[in-house]
């Protein structure tokens, strides 16, 4: 990959990824608010989630790399490009544990490190 092709592919990563972290902290508040979605209370989830500042920060950011990802496209084969993105994982299993305290049992820890693998190797050059 050429620095564009690393920058384009890491503002994507890096926009989903903050997008995660507001789409989960604005689905705390969400369910803080009304519970858990039932068929019950759908409708005011959906109408909520209009409302809710982080909810839609996350979705943006979600746009955002959708938007940069698809730039990156232009450049890059997508038997590249796909598995690449995959880094995302890797941010995303490091806010869950720092920021949301979650658990993190070996088994995933070890997935997480073959998934890394995997894109290491797919990226590589020959």
């Amino acid at each position: 990959m050429t620095p564009q092709e690393f920058g384009l592919l890491f503002v994507s990563v890096l926009a989903g990824t903050i997008g995660q972290l507001f789409l989960k902290l604005g689905a705390v508040k969400l369910a803080e608010k009304l519970g858990q979605v039932s068929a019950s209370n759908f409708v005011s989830h959906v109408t909520n989630i209009i409302t809710t500042p982080a909810l839609l920060i996350g979705l943006t950011c979600y746009g955002m790399g959708a938007i940069t990802y698809i730039l990156l496209l232009t450049r890059v084969k997508l038997s590249v490009a796909a598995p690449a993105v995959a880094m995302g994982y890797v941010v995303s299993f490091l806010i869950g544990y720092f920021v949301f305290k979650e658990a993190i049992p070996f088994s995933r820890a070890v997935g997480l490190g073959l998934i890394v693998s995997g894109v290491i190797l797919v990226v590589w050059k020959n």
